[in-house]
């Protein structure tokens, strides 16, 4: 096989690949081309086959933010944490603060229904279950302002 054919199965490979996992859901660019690295494939052709790609449209981070940020939120993940995920995923992070800007979702009832959901309605009394439902909303990444209001507010429903 020379050098030539190969290079082209390379590409094919890279793209074909880049495809299926595209077909299962979107994929950050950086994400994407991590595993068709990991699948052996080379730096040039996976390089070549997401930019096709983009130009083509199939891969978009901005799209991939936005499905993924509507996900986090159903899930009832707060912004620090959806944040996070996204960094990890090699989105900027102008994109990752205009998308969830764009959400316009109400952290503070998500919160308070995520709490909810998982304590019931009733507040803690003690220190410790207090201690507790607010180290679970930290963890879900609601920032702390709005962990006390939930915490305080009692009549919201």
């Amino acid at each position: 096989m020379s050098l030539k054919s190969r290079q082209k199965t390379e590409a094919e490979s890279a793209d074909d690949a880049a495809v299926r996992l595209l077909a299962r859901r979107e994929h950050s660019r950086r994400e994407l081309w991590s595993k068709l690295a990991d699948r052996g494939l080379e730096q040039a052709s996976i390089e070549a086959a997401l930019d096709r790609l983009e130009s083509s449209g199939l891969l978009s981070d901005e799209r991939f933010t936005e499905s993924f940020v509507r996900h986090r939120i159903g899930q009832g993940h707060g912004p620090m944490r959806i944040c996070a995920d996204l960094r990890q995923r090699g989105v900027s992070e102008p994109l990752v603060q205009a998308v969830l800007d764009a959400s316009q979702a109400d952290w503070e009832a998500l919160a308070h229904d995520v709490r909810m959901r998982r304590f019931g309605p009733v507040l803690p009394g003690d220190y410790r279950e207090r201690s507790k439902q607010m180290r679970f909303l930290q963890y879900r990444g609601f920032p702390t302002d709005i962990i006390r209001r939930v915490m305080t507010d009692e009549d919201k429903t």
